[in-house]
């Protein structure tokens, strides 16, 4: 009985996010609206490499213009989302990135490739607006939990979106699979914009009487978030690297199904866990402890099963860095940028995940498939504990410094 109390209390952080108005109805659809998108990379490269016929090499070529694409588009269409509201910007992406995706299969490979860098460029913001939205939707003191369910979401979104990616390639066809994204990027948009969920709060002024500069948000405290997140993401993206080549040395290919899922439910669960948490918890600390976590797995040996345990820890720590990382954004920045400033954490994910892979396969080709785990590892609890001793220092000179005159509010939140 005691243990079952202690669960319901553990649960009040999310009882009372969900029960905020709006909130419930946002999570729901910008979990389904996450689906068809993340199937994109995968859709893309079985029909270069199946329908095309051309190879790996050229299928990552029009991933990585993608991927290029939407690293740039996405601050551009968050600031356009802080300037003009967000329902024009979901109809424009919504109508680019469907009419891509269904006129990809009529596309010789080198117009896909430009294709994919526009498609890339106007691709619909699930992501940022999500983020966006628990911000004006859930006050700061309950953003946690909320960014929690938020990025187990993510997580959940990319458990069903690569799988059903390839289920369509391989049982009906690589162009149906493309057709289906279009599809299911035309219906996200349109939910999205049923929904129109607010950008900022009521409290928050529509319109403000000056331009923010870029140099009043854009501290290097700010940036230091944003290269976290690229490194958090960079170590995501050579784990899955690594956890293939680690099985097939071992010649146990047809586990990686299972071992991916064991680190997404790992994942799933640092999460849950992250947002039941009552004190702060730094976003550099979780992304060193994740960087450290990673860097022994692949010697922890080569059987499926013990790969699988050796991902526990640092597989609890996923969410929670993407979690920890949009929650710090959302209270750096203040409301009238927040859109372009999420357009830039998305940004640092995506250049995260497109560094990964690349550096976890050179060094797996240059040495053993156990050195991709410890080179990405390596560069993720580098860059999260240059960062926290930065921090650090930072805070004991702010209160090592004599008392000075009440900040203005935006020093006050330049300095948070």
């Amino acid at each position: 009985m005691a243990g079952e109390v202690r669960l319901l209390m553990n649960l009040t952080p999310y009882r009372e996010a969900l029960a905020l108005p709006g909130v419930r109805s946002l999570m729901l659809v910008t979990l389904l609206a996450r689906v068809p998108k993340t199937m994109t990379i995968i859709a893309l490269t079985m029909y270069v490499v199946l329908d095309l016929k051309h190879g790996y090499g050229a299928a990552g070529l029009a991933g990585a213009a993608m991927t290029i694409g939407a690293a740039v588009g996405a601050p551009l269409l968050g600031r356009q989302v802080d300037r003009r509201g967000l329902r024009p910007v979901l109809a424009l992406t919504t109508v680019a990135e469907a009419v891509f995706w269904f006129t990809a299969p009529t596309m010789p490979y080198p117009v896909l490739l430009g294709g994919a860098l526009l498609g890339g460029l106007l691709c619909l913001p699930v992501f940022g607006v999500a983020r966006q939205s628990v911000a004006a939707l859930v006050p700061p003191e309950k953003r946690r939990p909320a960014y929690a369910l938020d990025s187990m979401a993510v997580e959940l979104s990319f458990m069903v979106g690569p799988a059903l990616a390839v289920l369509l390639a391989t049982s009906v066809s690589p162009k149906a699979s493309l057709l289906v994204v279009s599809g299911g990027v035309a219906l996200a948009g349109m939910a999205l914009f049923w929904l129109n969920p607010p950008i900022r709060a009521d409290h928050e002024p529509v319109g403000t009487a000056r331009a923010v500069s870029r140099r009043e948000w854009l501290t290097p405290r700010l940036l230091g978030i944003l290269a976290i997140s690229t490194a958090s993401t960079l170590v995501l993206g050579g784990t899955d690297v690594a956890v293939v080549a680690v099985l097939r040395t071992a010649e146990q290919v047809e586990w990686t199904g299972v071992v991916l899922a064991i680190w997404a439910v790992c994942s799933l669960v640092g999460g849950f866990v992250y947002g039941m948490v009552s004190r702060s918890v730094s976003p550099m600390l979780i992304v060193t402890m994740l960087g450290l976590c990673t860097i022994p797995i692949g010697f922890g040996g080569t059987q499926w099963w013990s790969l699988a345990l050796a991902l526990l820890p640092a597989g609890m720590l996923c969410a929670p860095s993407l979690a920890a990382t949009a929650n710090a954004v959302s209270q750096l920045v203040p409301a009238s940028v927040r859109g372009e400033a999420m357009g830039l954490q998305n940004s640092s994910i995506t250049v995260g995940l497109a560094l990964g892979a690349p550096l976890a396969g050179a060094v797996i080709d240059a040495s053993a498939p156990a050195w991709g785990f410890a080179a990405t590892g390596l560069v993720g609890a580098v860059v999260g504990l240059a960062f926290l001793v930065a921090g650090l220092i930072r805070r004991r000179r702010t209160t090592a410094a004599p008392a000075a005159p009440a900040p203005t509010p935006a020093t006050a939140a330049a300095e948070r």
